[in-house]
């Protein structure tokens, strides 16, 4: 079965992206070169973050493509391997990605939904932003360093203490 992908020139898509470890500190412990690779891929192939979190073993993203074009797909295929070719190898590599000259770093997949209206963009922000508590890495969403939140409270978009300790989960995203 061929996987299928809804493609959308200039559409904005949540993201999540998982490490293959579950176990993996990889994405904060190198957290300098995770923004090298998307450095790198934003300058060739732009597209815009609208927000982001980089959890230790996961990232959840949106962005919004350039009107002309829908490659989601080939911008996290040159991210992934701009950050894998950047470390040490290290992990334990399965014989089926020995044979494809892969790495062990990331899930093969990665998990996208394309944005429908305002209110679900918003949702999905809120998601984003939020999932450090979630995941009781933080007390407040605002004291995760790895966060677009930090730019949103910056321009005024959020208060410092936005969501206020209190369990939002059920207002919001996935």
């Amino acid at each position: 079965m061929k996987y299928r992908r809804l493609l959308a020139p200039g559409g904005c898509y949540f993201f999540t992206l998982t490490t293959a470890n579950k176990n993996s500190q990889l994405l904060t412990q190198h957290i300098d070169t995770l923004r090298a690779s998307f450095s790198y891929v934003k300058q060739r192939h732009p597209f815009v973050i609208e927000a982001m979190v980089v959890m230790p073993n996961h990232l959840h993203s949106l962005w919004t493509l350039p009107q002309d074009d829908h490659n989601y797909s080939m911008r996290w295929n040159l991210i992934k391997g701009h950050f894998s070719r950047a470390l040490k190898p290290t992990e334990q590599i399965s014989p089926s990605r020995y044979k494809k000259s892969e790495r062990g770093i990331w899930q093969r997949r990665f998990w996208e939904h394309l944005i429908r209206d305002e209110k679900d963009f918003e949702q999905h922000i809120n998601y984003i932003h939020y999932n450090p508590v979630k995941h009781g890495f933080t007390a407040s969403a605002a004291a995760w360093p790895y966060s677009s939140i930090h730019r949103y409270i910056r321009q005024g978009l959020l208060d410092a203490d936005w969501a206020g300790g209190e369990n939002v989960m059920g207002s919001f995203g996935e």
